[in-house]
């Protein structure tokens, strides 16, 4: 009798094992963490607040869709000030979290390439949606740039006021940063390609200026068609607002960081006219475009940038790289990043083999308060 209760225990015990078995298998297998780096505070946290919006939106998609092999998703938010020694900080503490597979950030391109170095050696994916100087993904195979190097959106900006505003005197107008005035030098050297077009003045000004009078008065002198502002749009409104108060005919052409609300917002009527390159514009009637940014406004009310929807589609191509490898291995993930084409808000996007993503741009232009779309 004793040896058929012990048989009928063993059996209970097996089937409660089996049972909890089985539920196990209905619960998350585990928590994948991604990282998000930029600054959420500070004169540039519309950019950084941008990203980490993206990235949490495009992981709660994926959550809801039961994330990705059977993982939850978990943002990690992390405030660069858009400081290089944050940055380079933010960078080892992100390294030494063996639980964060990528990083998406960070904003600068000077920031990028201050952590992407440890990135690198710790074997951590970083997918910058903004860094555009040329040297950036040259940190090594696991650096990566949704984004396009600076050089060719200077000549859409450069074809902008040549085929389209008809400018043969140009002036350059940069913020002396490290982006600023690399871009700056960027563009003049470009501009000796355009047959019968010159270049009549360049003023560097520091971040954060407030009266533009000195550089007004000089380009007043030179009388150029039209500016070419190699600054964000808390540069170029009030630069417009100023200039155009004295000379309301110049062409204004800024840089795809100056593609923001803020800008129409800041400078008003004064902004009306200034031309745009942009990987990415929130009125398309591409139906994915418009889902991702009615969700977008309806979550945060903002309109997204061109910058937030690189930020989007950079947690989309880790993500998906993940479910195509069906590994969280960060060296495998990275290879098969290398093989996507990834098709996202911002165009159909493969990396080659320095990292740096394929874009193509669009052309917008500031029309009666709002940015329209205008044909290349």
């Amino acid at each position: 009798m004793k040896k058929v209760l012990a048989f009928l225990l063993v059996v209970v015990l097996c089937l409660g094992l089996l049972a909890g078995c089985g539920a196990q298998e209905d619960e998350p297998a585990g928590t994948i963490k991604i990282a998000v780096a930029g600054p959420l505070t500070g004169d540039f946290a519309e950019y950084g607040t941008g990203f980490k919006n993206a990235v949490e939106l495009m992981a709660e998609q994926w959550n809801a869709n039961g994330g990705v092999l059977g993982m939850n998703i978990e943002v990690v938010p992390f405030d660069d000030k858009n400081s290089g020694e944050e940055a380079a900080s933010i960078a080892e503490r992100i390294a030494g979290d063996a639980d964060i597979l990528a990083v998406v950030g960070h904003f600068a391109s000077g920031v990028s390439m201050a952590a992407s170095p440890t990135y690198q050696e710790a074997g951590i994916i970083e997918i910058s949606p903004s860094a555009s100087h040329p040297d950036y993904s040259k940190a090594g195979d696991y650096i990566f740039r949704n984004n396009t190097v600076i050089h060719i959106e200077a000549k859409e900006a450069l074809d902008l006021a040549t085929k389209v505003a008809g400018a043969k005197k140009i002036a350059v107008m940069s913020v002396k940063t490290d982006w600023g005035t690399s871009t700056a030098a960027i563009v003049k050297d470009l501009l000796e390609g355009y047959e019968g077009v010159e270049l009549v003045a360049h003023e560097e000004i520091i971040d954060g200026t407030v009266d533009f009078s000195p550089t007004v008065t000089a380009f007043r002198k030179a009388e150029p068609d039209a500016i070419v502002v190699v600054g964000m749009y808390n540069v170029l409104a009030p630069f417009a607002t100023q200039y155009k108060a004295v000379d309301p005919e110049v062409d204004l052409i800024g840089f795809s960081n100056a593609y923001s609300q803020e800008l129409i917002n800041l400078g008003k009527g004064f902004v009306e006219g200034v031309y745009l390159p942009a990987i990415f514009f929130h009125g398309s009637e591409d139906e994915d475009i418009k889902t991702f940014v009615d969700s977008y406004v309806e979550k945060y009310k903002v309109v997204p940038s061109s910058l937030t929807a690189q930020a989007y589609d950079s947690m989309g191509i880790i993500l998906t790289a993940i479910e195509t490898a069906e590994s969280t291995d960060k060296e495998v993930i990275k290879d098969t990043i290398y093989t996507l084409d990834y098709p996202g808000v911002t165009g159909d996007t493969h990396f080659d083999e320095q990292g740096d993503a394929q874009k193509t741009f669009t052309w917008i232009q500031v029309q009666d308060g709002t940015f329209v779309q205008i044909p290349k």
